[in-house]
């Protein structure tokens, strides 16, 4: 069997296009029309409450680390500061990005470009890069967002999660994208109309770190860079533990959410962090229901859900041994079970298009 091609331009890509996987119809569990309606209003109350309380607590912590450094009692101050920074603010991106969070529309864009400057994204190339990774989620050449390629790069996860990897290639792909526009890659999914704007974000973050750098240089510490940059590294380990319970270990090429996607409880100052975003299965059915109301819609669809793992812990018991199989049998994924009041999963793309999926490697 072939190993999966996650170019945009590469074999899997076409065939995903042409079986006419990329214009399936995605399952959706029930939910009648009246209580979907009262699901996705929005409202700006619970967004501002939750960004008063983030960035007030990020300005605190980084002020208690500024007046302590170089001690190390400043430390924990700067790790807690970089939890917020380099994790809280890739929920913060997402849920703006969708648009969902507030009700008001400038208050979207204001957080998501913050968000996005801090998560180390092109707000511009982003949020096109997630409608995609939306309407054709964990198809293997079309959804550039894939976190676990298969097989699996188990050193490189492992880098990951001090936003190692993520640093090196952002750079290069910001000045590039600050020269000359968007890359081969990214013009697969931006619009030519948006091409322009991917330029002139990428010159703006690029000066805010030249300018910091400068300044660290100048002060000869790395004081500005702790408040600004290197948060997204040593702060990166709580989105890349919570990113790869989204998707990893699942199936791939489908076009139902219960298979290639997972719900995990979690503890609430995690669902603060992740902005909810554990209620993962339920925000791909559904993406226009806000953060504040999924729990709300786990509870209206849960009967027809597989069962959510019950905590971080057990969600990784599950997951980690089936990407280590991953590394030997790329074609093994879990299928989870479905409750007996669940409507069975939409298998039909990969039951009849060779190649798609390998069914009887699921367990």
């Amino acid at each position: 069997m072939a190993k999966r091609n996650y170019s945009p331009f590469g074999p899997d890509a076409k065939r995903a296009v042409e079986s006419g996987l990329t214009a399936a119809e995605w399952y959706h569990s029930e939910v009648p029309r009246k209580v979907m309606k009262e699901l996705m209003a929005r409202s700006d109350g619970p967004a501002i409450r939750d960004t008063v309380i983030l960035y007030g607590s990020m300005i605190l912590l980084a002020g208690i680390g500024i007046a302590l450094w170089p001690s190390w009692w400043s430390a924990p101050f700067w790790l807690a500061y970089g939890v917020l920074y380099g994790s809280a603010s890739d929920s913060r991106w997402h849920e703006c990005g969708h648009g969902t969070a507030f009700r008001t529309p400038w208050m979207n864009t204001l957080v998501y470009e913050i968000a996005s400057f801090m998560i180390m994204r092109n707000s511009a190339t982003w949020r096109w890069s997630h409608a995609r990774h939306h309407s054709e989620t964990y198809i293997v050449g079309r959804d550039p967002e894939i976190a676990v390629m298969r097989p699996p790069e188990l050193a490189k996860l492992f880098l990951n999660f001090f936003g190692i990897l993520d640093v090196i290639r952002f750079f290069p792909t910001l000045i590039r994208n600050a020269l000359s526009g968007p890359t081969a890659a990214e013009k697969t999914f931006v619009p030519q109309s948006e091409w322009g704007k991917v330029q002139r974000v990428a010159i703006i973050h690029l000066s805010i770190y030249a300018a910091t750098l400068g300044l660290a240089l100048w002060l000869g510490s790395i004081l500005p860079l702790m408040v600004i940059g290197l948060p997204r590294m040593y702060g990166a380990w709580h989105h890349v533990m919570t990113g790869l319970l989204q998707h990893g270990g699942l199936a791939d090429n489908v076009v139902d959410h219960r298979l290639n996607s997972r719900t995990v409880y979690m503890n609430p100052i995690s669902r603060f962090i992740y902005w909810n975003m554990n209620y993962h299965v339920e925000h791909h059915m559904f993406p226009m229901v806000p953060y504040h109301a999924l729990p709300r819609l786990h509870e209206v669809i849960k009967d027809d859900l597989p069962p959510p793992n019950r905590s971080i812990a057990e969600a990784f018991a599950e997951m980690w041994p089936a990407i280590r199989r991953q590394v030997v049998n790329e074609d093994y994924f879990i299928k989870r079970d479905l409750p007996p009041t669940a409507r069975p999963y939409r298998e039909d793309f990969h039951q009849y298009v060779p190649g798609m999926m390998r069914p009887a490697a699921a367990e």
